[in-house]
């Protein structure tokens, strides 16, 4: 049977336009176009009736297409270096949350703890994004200055001389963290490293090492380590060596690999020695015991650095994306169950 040419084509119509959805809610293509590319800029009732009829013809903005005249695709990169570490889950959420609420994309790339593959991932994506976020970057300061100076870019838990970032205060969680094992008679502490190429591993244990010394306490800390369960189950013999009461981990993962391998092993945490972690990862409360740890901004930290990264691509390099970096970023102890007091025996 012959086909209908009229019903074909009917059925092969093209995709509604901006100018289909402008003339539906009565205003301008160009209203129509901030309205879906740049949300909040315009009446809030004028928005809501362009979006009604946006959904009524069915229209996609096409990210490419708005590019070609623009520049722009409304879509941010965000670099990870590990996505099963539940310490990148809050950062994704707020990141995520801050870009849809400007109508931007989120692009999410892994580089699985690897500073070359990152490196790959952000020369691949670039060009297709118009900022770029590093979330836990393990590339050189040189290479992300390299970055930087290609797109906007914000880095989170790293600070790099002319590179926009946002990093939590961890002075407070660390006093604190430094105060509670004091008061629960602890002076032999251990800190056990993240990796060697974390900026925020360093700059915990430098202000880790300040504030212990400042209390009369004593603290070493171990060889780099990967900063997994793993990492924290292969450094039990290195702790008892150091005769430590108290154990403060890069991260809550390594801690609680820790915890776990010395359960294995029939000693007792927080009777043997107590153990802190870093960053108050969902399930931290979840081991036994409970863990104590000092608690970072985690989602804020994701928020902000979006909207620090818009704030660079909308204003430029003269940006004051800088008063974004503190806002909200205090860390703080979290009491649980893995710290307790030094036994008598351990003072001996």
């Amino acid at each position: 049977m012959a086909s209908n040419p009229a019903s074909a084509r009917k059925k092969a119509r093209s995709a509604p336009t901006i100018y289909d959805v402008a003339k539906l809610a009565g205003v301008n293509p160009s209203t129509v176009s901030r309205a879906l590319s740049q949300p909040g800029r315009i009446n809030v009732k004028t928005e809501a009736k362009i979006h009604d009829a946006a959904k009524q013809l069915n229209y996609r903005l096409n990210p490419m297409a708005r590019a070609l005249p623009t520049g722009r695709t409304n879509t941010l990169g965000l670099l990870i270096a590990d996505i099963t570490n539940p310490v990148i889950f809050g950062i994704v959420r707020g990141a995520e949350k801050a870009a849809a609420e400007r109508g931007y994309t989120l692009v999410i790339s892994e580089s699985q703890e690897s500073g070359e593959r990152e490196a790959a991932s952000a020369q691949r994506i670039q060009p297709a994004v118009d900022g770029l976020v590093l979330g836990t970057s393990r590339l050189t300061d040189e290479a992300i200055k390299a970055l930087a100076e290609e797109k906007p870019l914000v880095v989170i838990n790293r600070q790099i001389d002319g590179v926009s970032s946002v990093t939590p205060n961890i002075e407070p969680g660390i006093d604190q963290a430094l105060a509670h094992l004091e008061l629960l008679g602890h002076t032999d502490l251990v800190f056990l490293s993240g990796p060697s190429g974390s900026w925020m591993s360093r700059h915990r244990w430098s202000t880790l090492k300040a504030g212990a010394e400042a209390r009369g306490m004593t603290i070493t800390s171990t060889a780099p380590q990967e900063p997994t369960i793993d990492g924290g189950r292969s450094l039990l013999s290195r702790v008892i060596a150091s005769g430590a009461t108290a154990v403060v981990a890069y991260n809550d993962l390594m801690a609680i690999g820790l915890m776990r391998t010395a359960a294995e092993q029939g000693i007792s945490v927080p009777g043997t020695f107590s153990i802190l972690g870093f960053d108050d990862i969902f399930g931290s409360d979840f081991t036994s015991p409970p863990l104590t740890t000092v608690r970072s901004p985690l989602l804020e930290a994701g928020r902000l650095a979006v909207r620090q990264t818009l704030q660079l691509i909308e204003d430029g390099p003269d940006s004051d994306a800088a008063s974004f970096a503190t806002q909200g970023l205090e860390t703080e102890l979290i009491i649980r169950g893995s710290s307790g007091a030094v036994r008598e025996s351990s003072r001996a």
